[in-house]
C-alpha cells in the first residue's frame, strides 16, 4: 500500500526527533554546542554519533562522524597533499572563533554544494586521490568495540554481549593511537601516513617501445559493463577503431586509431577507471609477434591465468643424451668386454670366383677370446643346411627349451 507524502514527512520527522539531541554536545573542534545525531547503522553494530558541528565539517568538506573527505573518503592530510592545499585553521580560542565566523558568512553566501576557502579554489581532481579513493563502503568502521571484560577473561554474557570478543591489536601499532584533532587538522595522522606511503610505491603504466601498439587491455569488467559504456569513456581521448569484449574472460580490448590517443587514455585511466562501481584494470596490449611467442609460457596464458595439464596426454620427452664422438656406437647394448665387431668383406667383382674355404682373408674377425664362433657365410654353408640363431646349442636356455619340446 502506497503512503502519502505527508506520511513520509511525518515518519522522517519522528525519526529525526528520536535520533537527534539539540545542543547535546560540544563540537570537538570549535567547542561550541551543536545538535547531535545518534543512530545504529545495522544489526550488532555500535551506535554512531556526530562528533563535530556542521560549520567545522563544511570548512573542511568532511563527514561529521568519521572526519573523512566527502568526495574521496580519505583523511584530510592525504586530500590536502594530493591537491597541494595548505589550509591552516587557527587553534587558539580567539582566532578560531573569528575564523569560524568569517567562514560561516562565506558558507551562507553559497549554495552549500561546493567547498569554501582554499579548498574551493583547489583543482577539482588529482591522480593520486583517484587511485587511493575508496569505491566500496567500509563496514568495519561500524563494528562494536572490543569487550574489555572478555580480554581479561571475565565476560559472562557470551553471545549476548554487544561488544566484540576478539584479541585487541598491538598497542605499539601506530594505527591504535588516533586523535580526532590530528585527523581534522591534518597532522600526525597515522592512517594518512600509511596511505601516503602506499601512494609512493604504487605501480606505473609505462608505454611499450613498439610504436605500432595502439591497443589497451581493460580487465575486471564483470557482467554489468557494456561496450557502449567503454566507448562513452574512451572516445574523449581520440578516435576508436575497434572495441572487442571477451565475455568469458571479462575483459575488453580497445584499439585506437593513433598512438597518441592510446597513450593519453592509458595515462588518464590507469588505476582510476571506475564504471558501474567497479574499478577496472588498464594495461597495454601486445604486438602480434610478441603475442605468438609469449602467449603461453611456463604454463601461464596471456591473460595471466595458469593452465592446468590435460589428463591422459604424455609428458614432455627428455632431451637426448650427449654422445661422445670418440665413443663407439653400441646399438645392441652389448658388454664392451665381450662384444664383437662384425667386419663384412666386400663381395668379389663379377666374373671372379670366391676363394675356397680356408684360403683368403677371413670374412669375420672375432674381437676377444670369449666370443662364440660365428656361423659361416651363406655362400660357404653346405647345401641343405640352414642356420637358425634360435637353434644354436650355445645359446642360453636352449637346453631347457629343447627339453620342454620333447617332454623332458
Amino acid at each position: 500500500m502506497a503512503t502519502s507524502l505527508g506520511a513520509n514527512t511525518y515518519n522522517r520527522q519522528n525519526w529525526e526527533d528520536a535520533t537527534k539531541e539539540k545542543y547535546g554536545k560540544e563540537c570537538k573542534i570549535c567547542a561550541r554546542p551543536f545538535t547531535v545525531f545518534r543512530w545504529c547503522p545495522g544489526t550488532r553494530m555500535r551506535f554512531k554519533k556526530t562528533e563535530v558541528c556542521q560549520t567545522c565539517s563544511k570548512m573542511k568538506n568532511v563527514c561529521q562522524t568519521c572526519l573523512l573527505d566527502l568526495e574521496y573518503g580519505l583523511p584530510i592530510q592525504v586530500r590536502d597533499t594530493g591537491l597541494a592545499v595548505k589550509d591552516e585553521v587557527p587553534k587558539s580560542d580567539v582566532n578560531k572563533e573569528y575564523y569560524t565566523q568569517n567562514m560561516e558568512r562565506e558558507i551562507a553566501n553559497t549554495d552549500g554544494t561546493r567547498p569554501v576557502g582554499l579548498l574551493g579554489k583547489a583543482p577539482s581532481s588529482s591522480d593520486m586521490l583517484l587511485k587511493l579513493a575508496r569505491t566500496t563502503p567500509y563496514y568495519k568502521r561500524n563494528r562494536p568495540h572490543i569487550c574489555s571484560f572478555w580480554v581479561k577473561g571475565e565476560c559472562k554474557r557470551g553471545e549476548e554481549c554487544p561488544y566484540r570478543h576478539e584479541k585487541p591489536t598491538d598497542p605499539d601499532d601506530p594505527l591504535a593511537d588516533q586523535n580526532i584533532k590530528d585527523r581534522y587538522y591534518g597532522i600526525n595522522d597515522p592512517v594518512a601516513d600509511k596511505l601516503l606511503k602506499r601512494a609512493s610505491t604504487m605501480p606505473r603504466l609505462d608505454a611499450p617501445e613498439d610504436k605500432s601498439i595502439t591497443t589497451l587491455y581493460i580487465g575486471g569488467l564483470g557482467d554489468a559493463v557494456t561496450d557502449t559504456e567503454l566507448k562513452n569513456h574512451f572516445y574523449q581521448f581520440g578516435e576508436i577503431r575497434t572495441i572487442t569484449i571477451v565475455q568469458r574472460q571479462q575483459c575488453a580490448f580497445i584499439q585506437f586509431a593513433t598512438r597518441q590517443a592510446a597513450e593519453s587514455a592509458a595515462e588518464k585511466s590507469f588505476n582510476k577507471l571506475i564504471l558501474n562501481g567497479r574499478r577496472l584494470t588498464v594495461k597495454w596490449g601486445r604486438s602480434q609477434a610478441a603475442r605468438g611467442k609469449e602467449s603461453i609460457k611456463d604454463g601461464v596464458s596471456e591473460m595471466g591465468t595458469r593452465l592446468d595439464p590435460v589428463p591422459g596426454l604424455p609428458g614432455a620427452l627428455p632431451p637426448p643424451p650427449a654422445h661422445d664422438e670418440e665413443a663407439p656406437a653400441n646399438y645392441f647394448n652389448l658388454d664392451p668386454g665381450t662384444s664383437s665387431v662384425l667386419n663384412i668383406a666386400l663381395p668379389p667383382p663379377p666374373g671372379i670366383n670366391p676363394p675356397p674355404p680356408g684360403f683368403g682373408p677371413p670374412m669375420f674377425h672375432p674381437m676377444g677370446h670369449m666370443a662364440p664362433p660365428m656361423p659361416p657365410p651363406m655362400g660357404m654353408r653346405p647345401p641343405g643346411h640352414i642356420h637358425y640363431p634360435s637353434q644354436d646349442p650355445q645359446r642360453m636356455g636352449a637346453h631347457a627349451a629343447h627339453g620342454a619340446r620333447h617332454g623332458d
